[in-house]
């Protein structure tokens, strides 16, 4: 847990060092909404809350041929060091985890910018980047390193009334 915190206290100093402050949750809203989009894993909604005191919450699902592929949950939370970190899980049908109870993926916001944010491990090996591209989409990218290798999953999502 130290570590953690160490390794975001220099996120916080990087960020700081860039020339941003301290980062408000509120600031990342352009995420909210409901989301829904379709690709070779299935049709998917992803459903994004607004900033209340110090998180955002989601909840995604990925349905294919009728039945759910899996789930996930997701929160972003207010760190103690001024940085929103992403904590993500899976889940397969019946609500069976697949990480362990007090491992959810972890990634702190490392770049912040207009209608668009950056969230990456600790380790460099994987990113999450959000962009709302416009009023009704939202663009999601997956960016993680395998192998040597790294491997891209964009999201295109509409926003759904």
């Amino acid at each position: 847990m130290r570590r953690v915190a160490f390794t975001i206290g220099l996120l916080v100093l990087l960020i700081v060092a860039k020339g941003q402050h301290k980062v408000e949750l509120d600031q990342l809203n352009f995420i909210s909404g409901k989301w829904v989009g379709s690709m070779t894993w299935g049709d998917m909604e992803e459903y994004w809350s607004v900033a209340m005191g110090d998180n955002m919450v989601c909840a995604f699902r990925c349905v294919k041929d009728g039945k759910v592929m899996f789930y996930e949950f997701i929160v972003i939370e207010q760190s103690d060091l001024g940085v929103p970190v992403m904590k993500l899980r899976h889940f397969n049908r019946g609500n069976i985890a697949w990480e362990e109870k007090d491992k959810p993926y972890e990634y702190p916001l490392v770049k912040l910018e207009q209608n668009r944010a950056v969230f990456e491990t600790v380790d460099k090996k994987t990113r999450l980047i959000y962009e709302r591209l416009n009023e009704n989409q939202l663009k999601a990218v997956l960016e993680r390193e395998k192998d040597g290798k790294w491997e891209v999953d964009e999201f295109l999502y509409q926003l759904s009334r």
